[in-house]
């Protein structure tokens, strides 16, 4: 551990902050309370599952989705904060409690709908533009990471325009943005100088507003990158499972299914709950933290999620095994098991309760994890492979059979040649098709943007390059872009 801290400390593309978060992960690493059997042990050592470095003492929630409707109307005690009455004081006010808001990143994953919390405010339309991108460049410049994420809509409003526009003319990394989109709420004329902006800075990506009031009520926040979680809460832990690993150890898709598939999965909610318990028993946050005092974030509303990652290759590897030449995206019968692998995990998830889990009626949701930066030769959650996307049509509706088994987040992107810039509607009119197929987020961008979305975050291109040789960055999360862009090829996805 010595030696890890002093790697730490000499280590020169690190910023300040960065090094501080660094060293207080290893020393939460360095201790072992969480009472972890044989076997959890050895998924994790193996990278069948894998906890995506939480942490081994969980001491807050991975994701917080505050209530900022409600603070917004009551202020806050312990900041000193009384109601805001005007643009600046809003911007003011929410700028403060951000700084206050843990997750695992250290960052707030949540900024809240921010076109309705400013929208209010608004009088005059050219000093609002001028304070919202002061609003937006101090949250690029203080939350470094592409993580921190902002919601705007259904609806139209003065505000949401504003921040549209204000995104397009500074290109910045950070917030994460998404539209919350519906037919029946969104104006055509909102959507697309959405898509405008989408295709001009690789945000905001559009989220199915109707499949996720179905699933959580009115009272929704997308999170991080595709993290659809109620609001005044959020999820206690996101674990993943490996099903490339996990099928390269079944001999046949029999065992898979019947045997490794049901054994692995049990492992794994034994290991989420074991998380879950340390962090509402043990860890004293829901007991002393001042969002909780507040009624800005409540234990009753928080779930947990249950990842998958590597369904393609997982697919892929039986095909092979059988002596079929079909590939996960490209065949109706390879298509068939990987919705019969999501459906086995769908059912053994839902059979299983945790108590603290109120707001999912004590069960854990699934998630289509959207990968990692080491992630190797493994596809996120259950995309297709990048450079084997079938043509658009087909791989919408390919996408479709499987986003509503992900109430908490799922994701499928795609590039776009730069002429679409000349007919942003005909891009409007592809994404209100894949929301009727079914697809719960569609993200989209430009592949010579300067912003790239790398898998649900974005980074900027001349950062990734300043960091390659050597020099500090101020966003934490390009790091993880240059792995990324190092271990998959990005820049063949499909350009549509």
């Amino acid at each position: 551990m010595q030696k890890e801290i002093l790697e730490i400390i000499k280590n020169r593309s690190l910023e300040q902050y960065q090094k501080v978060i660094a060293l207080a992960r290893a020393a939460e690493n360095s201790l072992d309370v969480l009472d972890l059997s044989i076997n959890e042990k050895q998924h994790l050592n193996e990278g069948i599952i894998c906890d995506l470095k939480e942490g081994n003492a969980p001491f807050r929630p991975r994701y917080n989705l505050v209530d900022f409707e409600k603070f917004m109307q009551q202020g806050s005690d312990f900041l000193e904060l009384d109601p805001p009455r005007n643009l600046q004081e809003a911007i003011n006010s929410l700028l403060i409690l951000y700084k206050h808001i843990p997750s695992v990143t250290t960052f707030p994953v949540y900024l809240g709908n921010i076109d309705k919390l400013l929208n209010p405010f608004i009088e005059d339309e050219s000093e609002a533009l001028a304070l919202i991108k002061l609003f937006l460049t101090h949250i690029d410049r203080t939350l470094t990471d592409s993580f921190v994420h902002a919601n705007i809509g259904p609806e139209e409003t003065k505000a949401g325009r504003l921040i549209l526009q204000a995104e397009r003319e500074l290109e910045n990394p950070v917030p994460n943005l998404s539209l919350k989109y519906s037919q029946e709420l969104t104006a055509d004329a909102f959507a697309v100088e959405a898509v405008k902006t989408g295709l001009a800075v690789s945000k905001p990506y559009f989220a199915n507003h109707e499949m996720f009031v179905n699933d959580f009520g009115e009272k929704y926040g997308l999170a991080s990158c595709y993290n659809g979680l109620p609001i005044g809460g959020g999820s206690f832990t996101l674990v993943r499972l490996n099903l490339k690993a996990l099928a390269e150890k079944a001999v046949s898709r029999k065992e898979l299914l019947e045997e490794k598939l049901p054994q692995t999965v049990r492992i794994m909610l034994s290991l989420m709950d074991k998380r879950i318990r340390f962090l509402v028993e043990e860890s004293g946050f829901f007991r002393s933290n001042f969002l909780v005092q507040e009624g800005l974030l409540n234990l009753k509303r928080y779930t947990a999620m249950f990842g998958i990652f590597g369904l393609a290759e997982a697919v892929n590897h039986f095909m092979k095994k059988e002596g079929k030449e079909l590939r996960y995206g490209q065949s109706e019968l390879a298509d068939e098991l990987g919705l019969q692998i999501i459906e086995k995990i769908a059912e053994q998830v839902a059979g299983h309760k945790n108590k603290y889990c109120s707001v999912s009626q004590q069960k854990f949701l699934l998630h289509a994890q959207s990968g990692i930066g080491p992630d190797e030769d493994t596809t996120p959650g259950c995309r297709i492979p990048i450079g084997e996307e079938p043509d658009i049509y087909e791989h919408i509706l390919q996408a479709g059979q499987f986003h509503s088994y992900f109430p908490t987040g799922v994701s499928d992107i795609f590039a776009f040649a730069r002429t679409n810039k000349r007919n942003p509607a005909a891009v409007l009119d592809i994404i209100k098709g894949a929301m009727q197929s079914g697809l719960r987020m569609f993200a989209f961008y430009t592949k010579d943007s300067e912003l790239i979305r790398i898998t649900g975050y974005l980074v900027k291109r001349s950062e990734m390059e300043k960091l390659k040789k050597g020099k500090a960055v101020l966003r934490d999360t390009t790091l993880l872009g240059v792995e990324t862009m190092e271990n998959q090829d990005l820049a063949g996805r499909k350009e549509r």
